[in-house]
């Protein structure tokens, strides 16, 4: 069996969904080989070039094996115990088989099949050009410093408070005797409820009173901890990360209702609690400068605008 045959199947066995790693292997049960029912160990080993799978036609060597566990290792999943192994070896052969009597039945020729082999070939591909561009990203101290204060203000935590008023179809629950309000009712209540707190009303009294958002009105409107980008609905996210401190907010519409946002401190992460983000962030980047290299055009007259 051919290099490209295996990453075939090891694009089959990402598409089924194989997490050795998360199952919790069944100890087995005691024998008079076994009396203490401890996991057992392959005897010997055997080189590199040895078949050790044989499904009808096809087989994978030793080394081709391991080419499987290590792309399942490099994807959070790894299988190390011999009885992770054999439990993988088992699934694969499954698919392998399963795999040759289709191609017998010739529905690898299928109308659809072979654009889903070709997609599944690609997903393998993509994820190890993902994993190879993060382990060749430049991230010693220097550049990841470089890249963190170039980039300071993606790294920020925000702290705010805000007043919700809900109107129909916001996915917030109704509270208990309110009213439905239309958007048209609600922007009109949260522009009376924003002129009250400009005249001086006090910000959590208001908001226990004529909030929505139950799960923050006991705290006066409080939406916890500061919290990174991301964390909110964009409109939301976007009027917390460029409001100036203190100021409060027009309405702001989310799939909630309308929001009246003050934002109470907004600081960058230190490096150091940043570091991991900055890596991913590094990443990232690098796999977007090389996905503008291929641009993607759909046709709007069969998708839309």
């Amino acid at each position: 069996m051919k290099l490209s045959k295996t990453s075939r199947y090891l694009g089959l066995v990402f598409t089924a969904g194989l997490s050795l790693a998360q199952q919790q292997p069944a100890k087995p049960a005691p024998s008079l080989a076994n009396p203490a029912g401890n996991e057992t160990k392959p005897a010997v080993t055997v080189p590199p070039e040895a078949v050790v799978v044989t499904v009808g036609t096809d087989k994978l060597t030793r080394a081709q094996f391991e080419q499987i566990l290590a792309a399942l290792a490099e994807n959070g999943r790894a299988a190390t115990t011999p009885m992770d192994k054999r439990r993988l070896a088992d699934q694969v052969g499954e698919i392998m088989g399963l795999a040759q009597e289709a191609r017998k039945r010739k529905l690898d020729l299928a109308p659809g099949v072979q654009q889903m082999m070709m997609i599944s070939s690609d997903q393998v591909l993509a994820n190890t050009l993902g994993n190879r561009v993060a382990s060749e990203v430049k991230t010693d101290d220097a550049g990841m410093h470089t890249y963190y204060d170039a980039h300071k203000s993606d790294f920020e935590l925000a702290k705010a408070v805000h007043i919700l008023i809900r109107f129909k179809g916001s996915k917030v629950p109704l509270k208990p005797g309110g009213k439905d309000l239309t958007e048209e009712e609600a922007l009109a209540k949260a522009q009376d409820v924003r002129k009250q707190l400009l005249a001086g009303g006090d910000f959590a009294t208001i908001a226990k009173a004529e909030s929505d958002d139950t799960a923050s009105t006991a705290a006066g409107g409080s939406l916890g901890p500061a919290a990174g980008r991301g964390k909110f609905v964009a409109p939301f996210d976007q009027a917390v990360f460029s409001l100036p401190i203190g100021q409060l907010s027009e309405p702001v519409k989310t799939p909630f209702g309308y929001h009246l946002i003050k934002v109470e401190e907004r600081n960058a992460k230190p490096f150091e609690q940043a570091r991991p983000e900055v890596e991913r962030k590094m990443a990232h980047d690098a796999m977007e400068r090389i996905q503008k290299e291929t641009p993607v055009a759909l046709d709007d007259s069969y998708f839309g605008k």
